[in-house]
């Protein structure tokens, strides 16, 4: 119910709808007084023009917290980016970053020890090759053993006159090929016996050369005597060849009987092969003694 003005002798107050404790006159009062029709288009109109000023007003109202909300967001994001700024700038400076590391990176000894020297390069030429050398030197002791065969030492012979010390074609291989010294020894087993000769060369390629130009019937003379008795001077007998380093060497076995060896002579071909292999350990040993020395001297 709306509340109720009642005047006290004085003139009415005209009704404003837009003004608080404003009153209404009463169209039915029980007044003849018609309504003033400007009056109320001209208050229609007022209230019409303020709403829309209230709109306005409510509108600018309603950008002002749109943008106030969007600062705030804005505000907010800037305050997490702020933080990560912050981390940014608290990075140290350019001269506190560790970079790139221009020292030099440490060194270590070295925990091997370097590779051996090669025993053939101390045998391959005269002038590495200088240990002393001689039938004794080169096949020393009484007798030799091989596996389970004992082999006795016979007579050795030293010349510089290689050709001398040899038969058919190998005198012209081993001149041709600039021999400086042939060794011989020799070594009896039941009746067999076998001479090594071993030719010295100032290179390896000269000993290589002469291996290869060697044939069958390029002989070492056999070295009989102290014992000894003749042998391989007119019989069949077995023979060998080969080099290592600036060596090389040959066998001949037969039968100290003057028996002619065959292909059934297994005794014989193994007799040359014993002595051929242990002239070429004793000339590897040589280079091995020197190749130890060179290494201790540093």
């Amino acid at each position: 119910m709306r509340p109720m003005s009642f005047g006290q002798g004085g003139p009415q107050s005209q009704w404003d709808p837009w003004t608080p404790q404003s009153q209404q006159q009463s169209w039915n009062s029980g007044s003849d007084q018609t309504p003033d029709w400007a009056a109320l288009a001209e208050a229609s109109e007022a209230r019409n023009k303020r709403r829309r000023l209230l709109f306005v007003g409510g509108g600018a109202l309603a950008t002002v917290a749109i943008g106030t909300a969007v600062a705030m967001a804005v505000v907010s994001a800037n305050g997490d980016g702020g933080q990560a700024n912050n981390q940014t700038s608290q990075l140290p400076a350019t001269a506190d970053i560790p970079g790139t590391s221009t020292a030099a990176p440490p060194s270590f000894a070295p925990t091997s020890a370097p590779p051996p020297l090669d025993p053939k390069d101390f045998v391959s030429s005269k002038e590495k090759d200088t240990a002393a050398l001689s039938p004794q030197i080169l096949f020393p002791g009484t007798q030799l053993t091989m596996g389970d065969t004992v082999y006795k030492k016979g007579p050795t012979a030293d010349t510089t006159s290689c050709a001398s010390a040899a038969r058919q074609t190998l005198p012209k291989v081993l001149t041709a090929n600039d021999c400086t010294r042939l060794l011989r020894v020799t070594y009896t087993k039941d009746g067999i016996a076998v001479t090594v000769g071993v030719a010295v060369f100032d290179t390896e390629a000269q000993a290589t050369k002469a291996k290869e130009q060697a044939d069958d019937k390029s002989i070492v003379k056999s070295l009989d005597g102290g014992g000894v008795q003749p042998f391989c001077n007119a019989a069949v007998c077995r023979t060998t060849t080969n080099s290592f380093g600036r060596y090389a060497y040959f066998t001949i076995a037969g039968f100290t009987d003057g028996k002619d060896v065959t292909t059934k002579d297994t005794e014989v071909f193994a007799t040359g092969d014993d002595l051929a292999e242990f002239t070429f350990r004793q000339i590897r040993r040589r280079g091995e003694a020197q190749a130890s020395a060179a290494a201790a001297e540093g």
